[in-house]
C-alpha cells in the first residue's frame, strides 16, 4: 500500500479527517520548507548552520509541524526563511 492509499484510506475515518484538517497549515507550511530545503541544495546540518544552532535543532523544526506538538516562532522561521533563499511572508485571509 502506498502513502497517499494509507492517507487515504485513514482520512475515511472521521476522527483523522478532523485532526488531519486542524493540522493542514502546518503540513502546507512543512512541504514549503522542505520544498525550499531541496531546491536550495541543501541538508539539515547546512540549514543549521546558517541559522546559527544545531542540526537537532532544525530536525526537530521540521519534525515538530508535522506533529503539531510545537509551534515554531516567527523568528527561527524567518531564520529557516533565509537559510534556504527565501522570505517568510505571513498573511491573515477573510473567511468567505
Amino acid at each position: 500500500m502506498t502513502h497517499e492509499q494509507l492517507k487515504a484510506k485513514a482520512l475515511q475515518q472521521q476522527a483523522v479527517a478532523d485532526a488531519y484538517d486542524q493540522l493542514e497549515d502546518e503540513f502546507s507550511l512543512l512541504r514549503q520548507m522542505l520544498a525550499a530545503r531541496h531546491r536550495a541544495g541543501l541538508t539539515q546540518d547546512d540549514i543549521a548552520q546558517k541559522m546559527g544552532t544545531k542540526a537537532t535543532a532544525v530536525t526537530r523544526l521540521e519534525s515538530s509541524l508535522s506533529s503539531g506538538k510545537h509551534s515554531p516562532s516567527l523568528s527561527t522561521l524567518r531564520k529557516y526563511a533565509k537559510a534556504v533563499g527565501c522570505r517568510l511572508e505571513v498573511r491573515l485571509i477573510q473567511d468567505q
